[in-house]
C-alpha cells in the first residue's frame, strides 16, 4: 500500500475545504491544476477520478490522497454520482513508500504521520466529523493557526486509524479483535450486547470481554456504546432524522434514554451538538 510521510514537528498548512454533492448522475470532475494536497472522504456513491499518475475509483466509506507534482492536474474520466468532503491542505516535506512495520516504528520516532494513498477508512465518521468541526471553525473566523492545526488533527485521526495498537499482541488475538470490530459496526443498527457478541464467535464472554479490553484499553460494553454514539453524531449532522428516529435507529427504548446515553459520552445534549455542527461549507468543484 503506497502512503505519504508527513513530518508534523509543525501543523500542516490548510487551504480549503468543503463538501460536494454531484448535481445530476451525470457529472464528471472537472479538470483542475493540482496545486496542493487533496483529501477527499467518500459519504455516498462512487468517484471516478484521476491525475497525471493514475486513475481512482473511490467508494463509500474510503478515502483517497492527491499529491501535489509539478504540473499536475486532476479530472474526472467517468460519470459519477457521489457525494464527498474534501480539503486541500500543504506541507513542507512528504515522501512516497511502500508500508512497512519497521518504517512505521521509525515515523512515531520522528513526528511523523503516515497516510495511506487510499484505503477503505476504519472509521470514516470519525473523519468527517472533524472535516465537519473544521467548517464550521472557518465560519466562526478561528485564525489561520487553529486552522492548520485541526487540518493537522484530521490526518492525525486518519493516521491513528491505520496505526498498529499493540506490536505485542498475538495474530490470533488480533484477528479477534478485528472481528469484534467488524461485527459492532456491522450491528450499531441492532440491540446487540456482548454475550451476543460472545455466542456469535463461540467464545466464554469474560475472556472476549478481557482480551478486547487489553488490546482496546476499553470494555467492549463502553465501545460498542462510544460507535453508536459516533454513529449518531453522523446522523445529526449529515441527515435530517429526527432525534426520535435516530434513537429508534439505534435501537434505544426511547428518545430519552438516547439523548441520556448521548450526552454522557459527548457532553452536550444531541440538540446541542446538531446547532454546534451541522453547519457546512458547500463549494463547487
Amino acid at each position: 500500500m503506497l502512503s505519504y510521510i508527513f513530518l508534523v514537528n509543525s501543523p500542516l498548512t490548510y487551504n480549503f475545504t468543503g463538501k460536494f454533492k454531484a448535481p445530476s448522475p451525470e457529472w464528471k470532475h472537472e479538470t483542475f491544476p493540482l496545486n496542493y494536497y487533496e483529501l477527499i472522504v467518500m459519504t455516498d456513491g462512487v468517484l471516478y477520478i484521476a491525475d497525471d499518475n493514475g486513475r481512482y475509483k473511490v467508494n463509500r466509506g474510503e478515502h483517497l490522497l492527491l499529491a501535489p507534482t509539478p504540473n499536475n492536474t486532476r479530472y474526472g474520466y467517468y460519470q459519477s454520482d457521489c457525494s464527498f468532503y474534501w480539503l486541500h491542505f500543504s506541507a513542507s516535506h512528504d515522501i512516497m513508500k511502500h508500508d512497512s512495520k519497521n518504517i512505521l516504528e521509525n515515523e512515531k520516532a520522528l513526528n511523523t504521520l503516515s497516510i495511506p494513498m487510499q484505503a477503505v477508512l476504519p472509521a470514516p465518521e470519525k473523519v468527517v466529523i472533524l472535516m465537519k468541526q473544521l467548517q464550521d471553525s472557518i465560519r466562526s473566523n478561528y485564525d489561520k493557526t487553529f486552522l492548520n492545526y485541526m487540518t493537522t488533527s484530521i490526518l492525525c485521526e486518519i493516521h491513528n486509524q491505520f496505526s498498529e495498537k499493540d506490536n505485542q499482541t498475538s495474530c490470533t488475538k488480533r484477528q479477534i479483535y478485528n472481528d469484534i470490530i467488524d461485527y459492532v459496526k456491522a450491528t450499531l443498527t441492532k440491540n446487540v450486547k456482548v454475550s451476543d457478541i460472545a455466542n456469535h464467535f463461540g467464545y466464554n464472554e469474560k475472556y472476549l470481554s478481557h482480551l478486547f479490553s487489553t488490546i482496546e484499553n476499553m470494555p467492549l460494553k463502553q465501545y460498542i456504546l462510544r460507535e453508536k454514539m459516533e454513529l449518531a453524531k453522523y446522523m445529526l449532522t449529515d441527515t435530517n432524522d429526527t432525534i426520535s428516529q435516530i434513537a429508534s435507529k439505534l435501537c434505544f427504548t426511547d428518545s430519552h434514554n438516547f439523548m441520556k446515553a448521548f450526552k454522557k459520552v459527548v457532553g452536550l445534549t444531541p440538540s446541542e451538538y446538531r446547532n454546534a455542527f451541522s453547519r457546512r461549507l458547500l463549494y463547487d468543484k
